[in-house]
């Protein structure tokens, strides 16, 4: 880490600079973030399966002055963590304008990213608040890593809770079933899988995936599983299938680590939600955004989530529902487009769904193999009213995700997925 410390010095990058990394998950990646931290300066994240464009209108929007980004490379494309050399470009940006230790870009999945701020201790707060919840992995243990860290969930959950933890972290060879377990298989000490819904099918996948004495539990984040999905992990593994809940712009919020309470969870320590209207607010005493912003996102000392959801106010459980703008008139008659949607997923040999109000209930839907399109709307026929049905359902051969996993649910990109 000296050595890149050294380097990004040699660029000109100063305690209170701004340097940008463009690099996948790799020793690179962790070696020059911690060696940015060590000079004083701010880390911009960009995922590195953005294309050119989007890096450099994110460099330009944030007045990077060093970008790392990737020099060379070797391995497999289905890597999770990957072999490369960094190359480091020195651009004419500026001294970071907040005093951030961290900016991050939101996964887009219902538009355009927008920029949120972590101080140092911010993360350090996240760090600790993870170590106060029953059921994270514990000193001498595995983490099995499957999500990116330039995301949350895999920087604080997963690379910085396991250096302040003395948890090992284990990265599989490819994005593969298989070699998910030959990871977990591969130490005598417990190991938890962490991941997103994603991940699960991929784990689900896995025709007879034998004895693991060693996987304690699966936890995700990311978007609600599927109760079929669930049930599917739980018959093949036998361990918990833990839960989360969080957010870009202040990290793990609610879990479910042993799935005693799905779809329900329990606010982590120190995190206060209340619902109003409908909608989930965490109190935050500052936005977290930077630059131009929504100001119905953050108002008064509270965060507004846009989840629609529900607090238990004898048990303090709190339970996602979905996107608060889920919820649309068809004929005067309310029709929740999350249940729409979560009822299309349950259905046999569907492997995931979106459902949009586009001037009418429109879901675009990923079969499994060659499923019968005909078997599924019969099926949702017999389960959800004539009026809560799609008018036009897509079947498309992959649904578009974003780089965190999620399903995106931006109008042009699914209806460019269609064409």
């Amino acid at each position: 880490m000296a050595a890149k410390q050294e380097a990004l010095v040699t660029a000109g990058l100063r305690e209170g600079g701004c340097a940008g990394l463009n690099l996948p998950p790799s020793l690179a990646y962790v070696a020059n973030l911690l060696a940015v931290w060590r000079i004083g300066a701010q880390a911009v994240l960009l995922d590195h399966r953005l294309t050119r464009y989007e890096v450099d209108a994110a460099l330009e929007r944030l007045g990077v002055q060093v970008l790392v980004g990737v020099g060379g490379s070797k391995g497999s494309p289905l890597a999770v963590f990957h072999d490369v050399t960094e190359a480091i470009t020195v651009r004419e940006g500026r001294q970071a304008a907040t005093p951030h230790a961290v900016l991050q870009l939101s996964s887009g999945s219902t538009g355009p990213s927008k920029v949120i701020g972590r101080t140092a201790e911010d993360l350090v707060a996240e760090v600790e608040r993870y170590t106060r919840i029953d059921g994270v992995p514990l000193p001498g243990e595995r983490i099995i890593l499957l999500p990116s860290m330039v995301h949350v969930l895999g920087l604080v959950g997963g690379l910085l809770y396991g250096l302040h933890a003395g948890v090992e972290l284990v990265p599989p060879r490819r994005l593969t079933g298989d070699s998910v377990l030959d990871a977990i298989a591969a130490g005598t000490s417990l190991a938890t899988v962490l991941g997103v819904p994603f991940h699960i099918g991929l784990l689900n996948s896995v025709a007879d995936p034998g004895k693991l004495p060693q996987l304690k539990r699966m936890t995700t984040g990311g978007e609600l599983v599927p109760t079929a999905v669930a049930a599917a992990f739980d018959e093949k593994y036998g361990v918990p299938l833990g839960n989360m809940w969080g957010m870009t712009e202040l990290g793990v919020i609610a879990t479910d680590l042993f799935g005693e309470h799905r779809p329900a969870l329990l606010p982590a320590p120190g995190i206060e939600v209340r619902e109003s209207g409908g909608e989930l607010l965490i109190r935050r005493q500052e936005s977290p955004y930077v630059g131009l912003s929504d100001p119905s996102r953050w108002a008064d000392g509270w965060l507004h989530t846009k989840d629609a959801g529900r607090v238990d106010p004898s048990t303090g459980l709190v339970t996602v529902l979905g996107r608060l703008d889920s919820q649309v008139s068809v004929g005067g008659l309310k029709v929740d487009l999350t249940e729409v949607e979560h009822t299309i997923t349950d259905l046999p040999g569907v492997e995931a769904a979106v459902v949009l109000y586009d001037k009418e209930i429109t879901a675009f839907v990923q079969l499994a193999g060659d499923h019968p399109e005909q078997s599924v709307e019969a099926a949702l026929a017999e389960r959800l009213a004539g009026y809560k049905r799609p008018r036009t359902t897509h079947f498309v051969p992959v649904l578009p995700r974003t780089t965190t996993g999620k399903l995106v649910r931006d109008r042009v990109v699914l209806r460019d997925a269609v064409s």
